[in-house]
């Protein structure tokens, strides 16, 4: 039987310290092979939450996804609707719109196949050579936004 508690997996202590790293990198100007600190307002606090996350480019369109599943930044993201990504002194604000499961099968593959070695393990085995029809069951587990970046 399925369950109707939304896929999310939690950083454990040596994830959450490397986080920690790459969103103190990012801050400072220093981005690991794309990577950048995203800030979104809390739903709840109000207050801007920051965490490293890795934008990915899909036909000269920009997307971020949640490889852990349903996290407080995807909730976040979905009230406020926006954020900001940060490398060093550069800031973009954007807007957000998640996108449906049902396009998500080649931004989730290309994202596998550049993020992989980092991300493959909160996707159940599922990879960036695994079937069209793995992927697409596991997008409900990972909610994607397209992200336009306002000038």
């Amino acid at each position: 039987m399925p369950s109707s508690t939304p896929y999310y997996l939690t950083a454990g202590p040596v994830a959450a310290r490397f986080n920690r790293v790459v969103g103190w990198l990012a801050r400072h100007g220093i981005s690991l092979a794309g990577s950048a600190e995203l800030s979104v307002r809390g739903r709840k606090s109000g207050q801007m939450q920051r965490l490293p996350v890795n934008p990915h480019t899909f036909e000269g369109q920009q997307y971020l996804i949640s490889a852990r599943g349903h996290s407080q930044w995807v909730r976040n993201m979905r009230a406020a609707g926006g954020g900001e990504l940060r490398v060093g002194r550069k800031v973009r604000t954007f807007t957000a719109v998640e996108v449906p499961d049902e396009e998500k099968l080649p931004l989730l593959r290309t994202y596998l196949e550049k993020w992989g070695w980092e991300v493959n393990q909160y996707f159940k085995g599922v990879t960036a050579k695994s079937s069209d029809e793995e992927i697409l069951a596991a997008a409900p587990d990972h909610p994607v936004f397209r992200i336009t970046v306002r000038d």
